[in-house]
């Protein structure tokens, strides 16, 4: 049976605290869910449904196929349990090969150990098997092959991913500590819009949640704009497969957007890399950009979502400075936002006290090592006179 035609376990690792929306992303592809980890969520299907997993899914990072599992005590079984894979048959002998891992044993101290015996194990078949063997190193531009090794268990994957999904193609410009896309998309989930009302985003930075919020809203794959995939490398890749499934994909996108995005920041450097963002994206003529205050930030009647992503001081000497921006915050939300939901995502609960409203949720995230919250307020009629300093961020 082809590689390519059967069925194995697939996972699909994510940041920690996206699980549950890369969970509905899985399902909602037609996709089983077998289990799910604090970092992923395990599924099963071909290396052909690689490829749809890699163009579609929001949240996910990388997608690992399941090529073999068996019980190494140390390097020397390892060595040997890789070596028994038939790499002749997945992997061409000209190209690029990289190996990652994930291990956790007492039978080594060092992972680089483990990948370099991971490697020699394939090459050294390559080698004796077609007489020649790629190039390697750290770099995931070819075929990816990756290594779970805990305890006595060893589980050999492709990385159908290659570099992780979170690297879209779009943020040319980052500028300083930018949201991943996968979190931002995760992020924009969490407030249920997809297209509906208008999506306001004051604060922008370099654009990526507004970006995000475009791509869902036109419901258009996050990895049209990727032009390499680990699966791309491997022996037996369709290529005119994958191409008729992006063009389904840009046939299925809506064209244009029933509510209004606007994006603002106070620093015209930030605008200018979000705009070019934006138009690499594709969606640069969907974006209302503007410079100036978060508070000055254009809010049309009608109903919507607001949403800030202010810094969470980290850095000493912002603490005060920031608790007037939280308070600034509350009072945008209470003046301008009326019969909005609006939205705050930082990784400072005691700063978001400063807001002066009540949460009606708060949903758990994690920006790289930084556990967050992105709470939500209803805005209403008379909230500045109604709404109590209310109950404490969680």
């Amino acid at each position: 049976m082809s590689l390519w035609t059967r069925r194995s376990r697939i996972i699909v690792t994510c940041a920690k605290g996206i699980v549950p929306f890369l969970r509905e992303e899985v399902l909602f592809m037609g996709f089983p869910v077998r289990s799910e980890g604090i970092a992923d969520v395990e599924t099963e299907g071909t290396m052909n449904d690689t490829m749809g997993l890699n163009l579609f899914l929001r949240t996910g990072h990388r997608v690992l196929f399941l090529l073999r599992e068996f019980k190494a005590k140390g390097p020397d079984e390892l060595y040997e349990g890789v070596s028994g894979i038939e790499w002749e048959d997945y992997i061409p002998e000209v190209g690029y090969l990289s190996v990652t891992s994930s291990v956790e044993t007492p039978a080594i101290k060092d992972s680089r150990f483990a990948n370099l015996k991971c490697k020699d194990a394939i090459v050294d078949r390559l080698k004796e098997r077609l007489g020649s063997r790629p190039d390697s190193g750290p770099k995931r531009e070819g075929t990816v092959i990756h290594l779970y090794w805990k305890g006595a268990r060893c589980q050999i994957y492709i990385d159908t991913s290659g570099e992780p999904l979170s690297k879209r193609g779009y943020r040319r410009i980052p500028l300083k500590a930018p949201m991943q896309e996968t979190l931002a998309a995760a992020v924009v989930l969490a407030k249920g819009w997809r297209g509906e009302g208008n999506f306001i985003n004051p604060m922008c930075g370099s654009g990526t949640l507004a970006i995000e919020a475009a791509l869902i809203g036109l419901n258009r794959a996050p990895g049209l704009l990727r032009e390499n995939y680990g699966f791309m490398h491997i022996k037996g890749f369709d290529e005119s497969s994958w191409k008729a499934l992006r063009k389904k994909a840009r046939e299925t996108a809506r064209k244009d957007l029933k509510g209004k995005i606007i994006a603002t920041d106070i620093s015209p450097e930030a605008v200018r890399a979000a705009r070019k963002n934006a138009a690499t994206a594709g969606v640069g003529h969907l974006i209302e950009f503007g410079i100036c205050d978060f508070s000055e930030t254009p809010v049309p009647m009608g109903k919507g979502v607001v949403l800030l992503n202010p810094e969470y001081g980290e850095r000493l000497g912002r603490i005060e400075e920031l608790k007037e921006t939280y308070k600034g915050i509350g009072d945008f939300f209470k003046r301008r936002c009326v019969g909005y939901r609006g939205y705050i995502f930082t990784g400072n609960l005691d700063l978001a006290k400063r807001v002066g409203l009540r949460t009606k949720r708060r949903i758990p995230f994690f920006n790289s090592n930084i556990e967050c919250r992105l709470l939500e307020y209803d805005l209403y009629e008379g909230s500045k006179k109604k709404q109590t300093p209310g109950s404490e961020p969680q």
